[in-house]
């Protein structure tokens, strides 16, 4: 009998949750070592070399084979790679690749591994935090800058060809013909890089508070030779445009702000009359009890716990976190001034709701 409660547990119950801890584990293991293998090409060696053994793959790799012989027999356990004990080869099934290289119309999951082990970088404050209060400051998180490019990439960039833009009647015509356009917290800025290519018309502005971020956007604007777009390191809760802008975008960024409604509000007096607010946001629900079940919510709030909330914490901010939910979100739209707020989903993005705000 639970000592706290009336509900009675089972062995068979204990002994079923003590194979899902195991799943759990194993699970997190491999997620490491799928993040390895997107980082050092191993994924897409073994799908363009074909059946092979450890050997060849290193070498098609350039990579140490002690390393690759290891890391195929995490591969192998956990199902993700073929492996042949007859011939020693070890392959990559194309329904797998599908999911896990950069081969035509593939949707790379693999990348996505990456927040387990940026964010393991900070457990060890997150558990001080845990004690104390407070939060973990931007510059403890290693390659987070990078890892949020390439997860953005895949669902910003590639969307604007998957219903972002058609999600607002009009609005590719408008870039045509030329409007003035702001990026808030833009990170390392490649969403309005390749609205800037795209639409030479229209004047584009990503502002972010990480100098790091915005130091490497400026030098990907300048090898692209792209001069309709710039870049400004400031901090979004004290932004001063009035009027200014046609189109405002904040890509998985407010729910990160210090003082989100303060960030909301500026959003809102930077608009030209006509002008419009897309923001990209984490689909969840404001109540805990609605996103049980659903597949992303321990990622959601794991992220959450360990980046979004934190950092905003560490600034003295609200610590919103990434699961404020649509409820949430909708409510502080209304408060900062908003009207005719929209909401959709697009296929392409499930971790993401999109609002469409006036």
């Amino acid at each position: 009998m639970c000592s706290n409660c009336s509900i009675q547990l089972s062995p068979q119950d204990t002994e079923a949750f003590a194979g899902s801890l195991l799943g759990i584990l194993n699970n997190g293991a491999t997620a490491m070592m799928i993040s390895i293998g997107h980082r050092t090409g191993l994924f897409n060696a073994l799908h363009e070399t074909g059946a092979c053994n450890s050997e060849t793959l290193a070498n098609s790799a350039n990579l140490n084979e002690r390393y690759v012989r290891e890391w195929l027999g995490t591969m192998t356990t956990s199902g993700i790679v073929m492996y042949d004990p007859s011939t020693g080869l070890y392959s990559l099934p194309n329904e797998h690749a599908m999911l896990l290289t950069n081969a035509p119309d593939a949707t790379n999951m693999a990348g996505f591994m990456q927040w387990i082990s940026v964010l393991g970088d900070v457990e060890s404050e997150i558990v001080e935090c845990f004690h104390n209060g407070g939060g973990v400051p931007y510059s403890s998180y290693e390659r987070f800058h990078d890892v949020m490019a390439e997860h953005s990439d895949g669902t910003i960039l590639g969307g604007f060809d998957q219903g972002i833009l058609e999600l607002i009647p009009g609005l590719e015509q408008q870039l045509i013909e030329g409007i003035k356009v702001l990026d808030i917290a833009c990170g390392k800025g490649h969403a309005i890089l390749e609205l800037a290519r795209r639409y030479p018309n229209s004047q584009f502005v990503g502002v972010d508070f990480s100098e790091e971020a915005i130091n490497d956007a400026r030098i990907s604007a300048s090898a692209a030779d792209i001069s309709n777009v710039e870049y400004e390191i400031a901090d979004v809760s004290k932004l001063n445009y009035s009027n200014e802008f046609d189109l405002i975008t904040a890509f998985d960024a407010i729910h990160d702000q210090r003082d989100p409604a303060t960030v909301l509000s500026n959003i809102k007096n930077a608009m030209s009359n006509d002008g419009i607010f897309l923001m990209q946001d984490i689909a969840a629900s404001s109540n805990v009890e609605k996103n049980i079940g659903q597949p992303l919510s321990p990622l959601i709030y794991t992220i959450s716990c360990m980046h979004c909330m934190s950092v905003s914490l560490q600034q003295g901010g609200l610590g919103l976190g990434a699961a404020w939910g649509k409820e949430l979100a909708l409510t502080m739209l209304d408060d900062a001034g908003f009207v005719g707020v929209e909401t959709h989903d697009l296929p392409h993005d499930i971790m993401n709701h999109y609002y469409i705000a006036r």
